[in-house]
């Protein structure tokens, strides 16, 4: 009873005491995932150490085969919660959009006590987005590099080249943790998270997949020599199948198409050494590109050309020569002068990938339409690549996915020999049809019709193997003299502006997959500068085409884990000698034309995802950037076919798939100059060109933030002065860069 008495009399003289408040978890005996899901919940973030480092180690428990250890968790970082600072303070909270799979930065949920001596905000704002303004960031910068390097080495998978810190969740992202929990011996963790593709780790930041052969790794000759088959047989569709389309519309002859597949062949060869060496020197095949394709149809489709018989083929190419020619001293200029770092600064993720997207897209009424003329060799090819590149490319064969590094070549030499047992078994006899009389001379529709469709089926209507030579060196001009007219130069000039801006956004992604850092503006100016001289070769040599960088490279990298220039150089010498051999592009001309259009469906199909995957360097979600997406690729599908709809009798000549090819003499532009107009209609009746004018220029007026763009992050001085060693990927040989120290606008060191 005194006691009691005296705790009453105590509370009456002393102040009133805030009753005592239970913790929100107890100290022993909870469970981490219980909290976390509670944490969740309420929108927590602890700050004890203990809490963090028990939640990363039930996680780990929990995944089982799930290691994260490999990934750089050394340390307890819980991507949910934050890092932890030296005091116990927390900054900003670093989580993973789980659309875009990239970091945002919702900054401090609980604020830290004052005068703890934690980062500021701002300058974890400028981490994530990876713009170090300030010197005092540079130093940290510099400091990570130095002082956890030896560590950064044991954690990653790839040793092949530097991490990158970029802004925008593609590129590597290297976080500093320091604490101070009473161990002398741990003072600085560093954990590295990367994006990858195994589609099990989706979320989740890993390092890049393991390359089998590096940028500079030296396997040994017979390792390159199949590397470099490998690469290039991946790349068959690109490099073989757009002369078998270009050349029978043109009027060539099967001996033309194989004349034509051995002069891209060489071109390719001698393009792609000359890229490696005084290029951006990234590991990318260079050949003739799909960018090209509709321009060459819309300028032999022209109404000039429609009534030529004889010598059509030449006559033609010639006019693609010179065209070719004018549009890729244009893109030397633009290159070499270094006019490009100007244009790097309008030209970002939300113009590339659309405008790659329509490249793909704009040859959707050749595909299957020209497909369809053999359903029983078409279908069958489409189903097999789907199941080869989808189905089954986990499967491992002696250590390789071969299913899907040789989806296509593999499914057209199965389909061919399928369409040749056709052929010899009589499915494809002409039943009384004459094969040597042309179409339009048949009187019978039912003749008419077989004779077309025979002829895209059967493997044996192409006489090249027996008309071309075993051995024959493609040569310049050997179509004859160029022919350069200004209507035709206007429009490869815009074309090679497009292809151009094709190449920067390649550029930079095969930076990301070979891990490199990003290329400096000097160094893409050099890039560019060279493909316009290639494209030079190409007109010179009679291709049909120009000659830019294959965007198809990229996925053959990354399915491949080979990123080697020596590996690109000894498959390109390959290509040169195949080229020598007449036979070999007699081989691929007798391809039946359905079978080729076949393949095309995929991979122009593919050229249209790779295209779209560009905007993971942008924030995809944002309302801006989808709705300037969605109206460049409509109206950049749309335009060209309100251009197209002013035919005249061009119905009545061309086949059908052809006929969007033909407005540039037909087009509702009327100026009084006929070269205008021609050049005028031709462009606008282009998906890719007016796709690219429209999401240019809406992407430059639209408000929008530097991370909500997805501004490239190219490498700039700093970096040099800061690690001259880091740009050492894109140095010119020690030979060449002496003699071009003046060029510093093309990243000469």
């Amino acid at each position: 009873m005194e006691n009691r008495g005296e705790g009453r009399k105590g509370e009456q003289k002393g102040p009133v005491m805030p009753p005592k408040i239970e913790p929100f978890v107890p100290i022993q005996g909870h469970d981490p995932r219980e909290l976390k899901s509670w944490a969740k919940r309420t929108g927590f973030v602890s700050t004890f150490s203990g809490e963090t480092e028990r939640s990363m180690g039930s996680r780990k428990e929990s995944n089982g085969k799930k290691n994260y250890e490999n990934v750089g968790f050394e340390r307890g970082l819980d991507l949910e919660k934050g890092v932890l600072e030296k005091n116990g303070s927390v900054s900003p909270k670093i989580e993973i959009d789980p659309i875009l799979g990239r970091t945002r930065n919702r900054g401090i949920e609980i604020e830290p006590v004052s005068g703890s001596g934690g980062r500021r905000v701002d300058d974890w704002n400028s981490v994530v987005r990876g713009e170090n303004e300030t010197p005092g960031n540079r130093k940290a910068e510099s400091t990570l590099g130095s002082t956890n390097a030896a560590r950064l080495d044991e954690h990653k998978e790839n040793a092949n080249g530097p991490v990158n810190v970029n802004g925008h969740g593609t590129n590597n992202l290297v976080v500093e943790q320091k604490k101070d929990d009473g161990n002398s011996g741990q003072e600085n963790v560093t954990n590295v998270y990367t994006d990858g593709d195994d589609p099990g780790d989706a979320g989740v930041w890993h390092l890049q997949k393991k390359m089998k052969c590096g940028l500079r790794d030296n396997p040994g000759y017979v390792p390159l020599i199949l590397y470099g088959l490998q690469h290039y047989l991946s790349l068959a569709g690109s490099l073989i199948f757009i002369p078998v389309i270009i050349v029978p519309a043109m009027g060539g002859t099967d001996k033309d198409t194989a004349t034509v597949i051995s002069t891209m062949l060489l071109l390719s060869g001698i393009t792609t050494i000359l890229h490696t060496y005084f290029g951006t020197r990234l590991p990318l095949v260079q050949g003739s590109s799909f960018v090209y394709l509709a321009p060459a149809l819309v300028i032999l489709n022209s109404r000039e050309f429609r009534n030529l018989s004889e010598n059509r083929f030449r006559h033609i190419m010639r006019e693609l020569q010179g065209a070719i020619i004018v549009g890729s001293i244009f893109q030397c200029i633009l290159g070499f002068s270094g006019l490009v770092s100007l244009l790097l600064r309008y030209i970002n993720p939300i113009v590339v990938a659309p405008t790659i997207a329509a490249v793909g897209l704009a040859f959707f009424s050749y595909g299957f339409p020209q497909a369809a003329a053999c359903v029983e060799i078409s279908l069958p090819e489409i189903l097999l690549v789907l199941i080869f590149a989808l189905y089954l490319r986990g499967i491992s064969v002696f250590g390789h996915r071969f299913f899907r590094i040789y989806a296509v070549p593999l499914s057209v030499v199965i389909i061919w020999a399928y369409a040749f047992f056709l052929t010899a078994g009589g499915a494809y006899n002409y039943k009384g049809c004459s094969p040597d009389i042309p179409s339009s001379n048949i009187l019978k529709d039912a003749c008419i019709k077989h004779a077309y469709t025979m002829k895209h089926c059967r493997t044996d209507v192409s006489d090249a193997m027996r008309t071309a030579a075993w051995v024959r060196i493609p040569y310049p001009l050997q179509w004859g003299i160029p022919i350069f007219r200004l209507r035709t130069s206007i429009i490869m000039i815009v074309v090679s502006l497009v292809a151009s801006v094709d190449s920067i956004g390649t550029y930079h992604t095969a930076s990301i997959r070979v891990n490199a850092e990003a290329p400096t503006p000097g160094v893409v100016s050099r890039g560019i500068g060279l493909e316009g001289f290639c494209s030079v070769l190409a007109g010179l040599w009679g291709s049909g085409t120009g000659s830019t960088t294959l965007t198809e490279n990229v996925h053959t990298v990354d399915i491949t884990k080979v990123a080697n220039r020596k590996v690109v150089e000894i498959g390109a010498i390959f290509l040169i000698l195949f080229s020598f051999i007449g036979k070999v592009g007699a081989i691929l001309a007798s391809i039946p034309q359905a079978l080729a259009a076949a393949v095309l469906c995929f991979i122009w199909a593919l050229v249209v995802a790779l295209g779209l995957s560009a905007l993971q360097y942008t924030q995809a979600t944002s309302f801006r950037n989808i709705t300037i997406v969605g109206v460049s690729l409509f109206l950049g599908l749309s335009i060209p076919a309100y251009f197209q709809q002013y035919l005249t009798e061009t119905s009545m000549i061309l086949p059908s798939y052809l006929i969007p090819y033909s407005a540039a003499s037909d087009g509702p532009v009327h100026s009084g100059s006929k070269e205008f107009d021609f050049a005028a209609n031709a462009l606008l009746s282009m998906n890719m060109v007016v796709t690219f004018l429209i999401a240019f220029l809406l992407d430059n007026t639209v408000p929008g933030s530097r991370q909500e763009r997805g501004v490239y992050i190219w490498s700039n001085t700093e970096n040099v002065t800061t690690d001259p060693s880091s740009l050492s990927d894109y140095d010119l040989p020690s030979k060449v860069s002496r003699c071009f120290r003046w060029a510093k606008c093309l990243g000469v060191q």
